[in-house]
């Protein structure tokens, strides 16, 4: 837990924060095991799993609006000023990119009735081999990123940021093999273009991390950096000023 509403003079608001920055980690966590569990039920090939993982997404969903909610009360309640606003309106960012991140990881648990539930032939492993590679990768720029948030580590989150140019690489490598495939059995085109499909969710769960891990750094260093180029944000992240 960041420190930076200790010793506000209203106590009050101090436990509005932290129950809105546990709400944050709290969404999180359910989207990280989220795209977990989409993995694994397209791995096993788990039609029951599957369906968990899209019904789960309606907690996210609610979770999501209680955020906004909390948000409309402090500000209404509070009427914060300064850095104590410019946290409220980072988490509330934050939030809105987590719950993509859940219907990310569910239009991946979608690929698991679309492939084995009813009598579709389903696809060669070979074709789903990146897919858990991906998600790891952009699961991991989203535990970074959120730690960045609750450590109040900017150094943190430029790394995640750096590694968002790694998961680019990694998803065009992808679509460069199954390209090779596709050629040796045109056959598979709407396997492949499923594949596809549910590797740019993977890859687009990765760019909701960077940017969570931008906010991290405007709320930190008190600059807008969300369309700034790299060595921008290194600038500003590594100004020790």
């Amino acid at each position: 837990m960041n420190d930076m509403t200790d010793g506000h003079t209203v106590k009050s608001f101090n436990s509005d924060m932290n129950r809105l920055h546990q709400l944050v980690l709290r969404i999180s966590e359910l989207a990280r095991n989220q795209i977990t569990d989409a993995v694994q039920c397209l791995e096993d090939e788990d039609i029951s799993l599957a369906r968990e993982v899209i019904s789960k997404d309606q907690e996210i969903n609610a979770l999501d609006v209680k955020a906004d909610e909390e948000v409309i009360r402090i500000i209404a309640k509070r009427q914060p000023m300064a850095r104590d606003l410019r946290e409220i309106m980072t988490i509330n960012k934050i939030v809105a990119d987590i719950e993509r991140v859940g219907d990310l990881a569910r239009r991946v648990a979608r690929l698991t009735l679309h492939f084995y539930d009813g009598n579709n032939n389903p696809p060669n492993s070979h074709l789903l081999s990146d897919i858990p590679k991906i998600a790891a990768y952009a699961d991991l720029m989203l535990e970074k990123a959120v730690r960045a948030f609750d450590e109040l580590d900017p150094e943190l989150a430029l790394e995640v940021i750096k590694m968002d140019a790694d998961l680019n690489e990694e998803f065009r490598s992808s679509l460069r093999r199954l390209s090779t495939y596709l050629m040796e059995d045109a056959r598979s085109v709407g396997h492949v273009t499923d594949v596809v499909l549910g590797l740019r969710s993977l890859e687009r769960i990765g760019s909701h991390a960077k940017n969570i891990a931008r906010y991290v750094v405007f709320l930190v260093k008190g600059k807008d950096v969300r369309h700034e180029s790299l060595e921008v944000v290194s600038a500003e992240v590594l100004d020790k000023g």
